[in-house]
């Protein structure tokens, strides 16, 4: 049996930074790395376990026998255990089995592994990440399509139920994606995917929020490089490619980073900062260097060797507070007597700017849920240093005020228009996320009011209210053709509703959205700006309507934007202007191919000489039913 040799990859100044919380390339280090040492090929091994009596490999190599194989632990009180093995090969099987002080004797899967065995197996695998890669042109120019003036419009992907295989029901590969996902994505018009957590999780009713694999593409669709597959593929599309990131908490599952040397290693000692009440998991010590480090690194890892464009980070919310789902006493406030964690607060910061630093043309993205100050502002200024935070605020309001019969929306227009007080105080993305149409909250579809047609039309027109107004977009896979049935996890979209008209309509608009907003500069280049946005008319309560422009750097490109939230025909409907330019309609969505009525105004629409609503001129139109307009002046 081949011994353990001495042998490391680290040098002194990689432990100083490892210990101030400043190595951002552990992946480098630590974990299992395919090396030759004296012209012998093996794996050099190495683990953080600081508080461990002893650290050996077990695998397939050594019939999974602890004293074969003990790692040597260093010298500079770094709690890092290493040692290389010789003849050990890509693919072969390993855990780290981990006896504490106390004499208990655990298996552990790697924290850095970049491939592991399918779950329920949960072994981990030795792996290269080498990858001939075919996107030098996105990446090159990546910035001119990932920057905060350009389109982004995100289609929201669970690998696990976008499209399963035939009767047996069976997971999509990578592979497969490669060719089905990257070809609707491109026919949809979508800019981007982001794809619910792919890093390796055990429990699929978590829908990947729970790691423990987090340097792993999950095993469930294939091998990395398959996902990296997948990746480069999109990109040769042009869509960017986002991936939901969980620094917020992780299972408690044995093989996994809890209790992980006999110690509270990676997790809060503290059980009112390490503990989450309400998806019984722990949380990481952000305060701790060696955490931060695997944490910061983990975020670069995935823009470094998969490609990645951007980072939506998960439960933002849920890692800024201190009381967060916990009772009075469940708590200790900071050290200034409030309730936010400094510990996070600096942890996120720094994230941050490690992202920004070290990669161009990325984006980090916050779900973040309360009303937390300047999360995309930049760090320098005071802020988290976010590129986007998710508009829970618009969202919430939005449905609410699409699930009222129409009859009393007159009521309640400030449900639409309160999001324009404070849309400019971040780079905000618009979500009709996952979470929308889980846990008995139905189908986006079932939560619009009216018959059939009523249903769909208010669908058709919530989407078109989503798209002109400002910030990015998110849609939820299924939205997109007005999936009937809640999400469920365990089985593929029903696709078969395309059959009918209606659901092939709203997929029609979708698309069709898609392709206004990237065409009209006044959709996207000031979306995050005050001066992106006008309004003509919010004060119709009688009527339920809006009126609004949105404006780009170039004053010709502005647009003019009506919705009519009724089921009511407007005839004539004036609205104010301040040029005396013909306008044409550019957008509707009572289109008959959309599954409307089919009512539109005039290829040409005059303006008259009668002031309105503050502008000198103004234009009569039609308003269709359940619907938005757009107009645009005639070049």
């Amino acid at each position: 049996m081949n011994k353990v040799s001495t042998y490391s990859l680290f040098s002194d100044f990689d432990i100083q930074l490892f210990k101030a919380g400043k190595h951002y390339r552990l992946y480098e280090k630590l974990g299992a790395h395919l090396v030759e040492v004296d012209g012998q090929e093996g794996v050099y091994f190495s683990v953080w376990a600081p508080s461990a009596k002893s650290v050996s490999v077990v695998g397939d190599f050594n019939y999974w026998t602890s004293h074969e194989h003990k790692l040597n632990v260093r010298w500079d009180s770094s709690g890092i255990w290493e040692g290389f093995i010789p003849n050990v090969n890509k693919g072969s099987l390993y855990k780290f089995s981990i006896e504490s002080t106390a004499g208990l004797h655990t298996e552990k899967a790697d924290p850095f592994a970049f491939f592991c065995q399918k779950p329920s197996q949960t072994a981990s695998i030795v792996w290269s990440l080498e990858n001939q890669w075919n996107d030098s042109n996105w990446m090159h120019n990546r910035k001119s399509h990932n920057d905060l003036d350009k389109p982004y419009s995100v289609y929201e992907v669970h690998l696990g139920s976008w499209k399963r295989h035939g009767s047996e029901n069976r997971f999509l590969t990578y592979i497969e994606f490669a060719e089905d996902l990257v070809a609707y994505v491109s026919k949809m018009g979508f800019t981007h995917v982001e794809f619910m957590p792919v890093m390796e999780f055990p429990y699929d009713p978590s829908w990947g929020y729970q790691l423990v694999g987090y340097f792993a593409p999950t095993s469930r669709f294939g091998q990395p490089q398959d996902f990296m597959f997948l990746v480069d593929k999109l990109h040769q599309a042009g869509i960017g490619v986002i991936l939901d990131w969980v620094p917020s908490h992780f299972p408690e599952d044995p093989h996994g980073l809890g209790f992980f040397d006999g110690s509270n290693l990676y997790e809060h000692p503290d059980k009112r900062k390490g503990y989450h009440p309400d998806w019984k998991s722990l949380i990481f010590n952000y305060g701790r260097n060696e955490v931060r480090s695997f944490l910061i690194s983990n975020a670069l890892f995935w823009l470094q060797h998969y490609h990645i464009d951007g980072l939506r980070v998960d439960a933002v919310a849920s890692m800024l507070y201190l009381d967060y789902s916990r009772n009075e006493g469940e708590w200790e406030p900071n050290i200034y007597g409030g309730r936010e964690n400094l510990d996070t607060i600096s942890f996120l910061k720094e994230f941050n700017e490690a992202v920004y630093a070290n990669f161009e043309g990325v984006q980090t993205i916050a779900e973040e849920s309360t009303s937390y100050p300047m999360v995309s502002h930049p760090t320098f200024s005071g802020g988290l240093g976010f590129g986007m935070k998710w508009m829970m605020g618009w969202m919430h309001d939005t449905l609410n005020y699409f699930q009222k019969e129409t009859v009393y929306r007159k009521y309640h227009q400030d449900d639409l228009t309160f999001s324009m007080q404070y849309v400019f105080s971040e780079n905000f993305m618009l979500p009709l996320s996952h979470d929308e149409v889980v846990y008995g909250k139905k189908s986006i579809l079932n939560r619009m009011t009216g018959d059939e047609w009523q249903k769909f039309a208010n669908l058709r027109l919530l989407y078109g209210y989503m798209f002109a107004h400002p910030g990015a977009k998110l849609l939820f896979m299924g939205d997109e053709f007005a999936q009937s049935n809640e999400w469920n996890f365990e089985q593929s979209l029903d696709w078969h509703i395309l059959e009918n008209g209606y659901h092939k309509g709203i997929q029609k608009v979708i698309m069709d959205l898609n392709s206004l907003y990237k065409k009209q500069p006044a959709l996207y280049e000031k979306q995050f700006e005050a001066g992106g946005f006008e309004w003509i008319n919010y004060g119709d309560h009688d009527n339920a309507v809006l009126s609004f422009m949105r404006h780009g750097n170039n004053p010709d490109d502005s647009v003019i934007i009506i919705c009519n939230f009724t089921e009511v025909v407007r005839y004539d409907y004036r609205i104010g202007v301040s040029k005396e330019l013909q306008l044409k309609e550019i957008f509707n969505t009572d289109l008959e191919i959309y599954g409307g009525s089919n009512i539109q105004n005039a290829s040409t629409i005059n303006p008259d000489s009668i002031p309105y609503h503050d502008r000198n001129f103004s234009v009569a139109v039609t308003l269709p039913p359940l619907s938005i307009i757009v107009l645009k002046a005639k070049q």
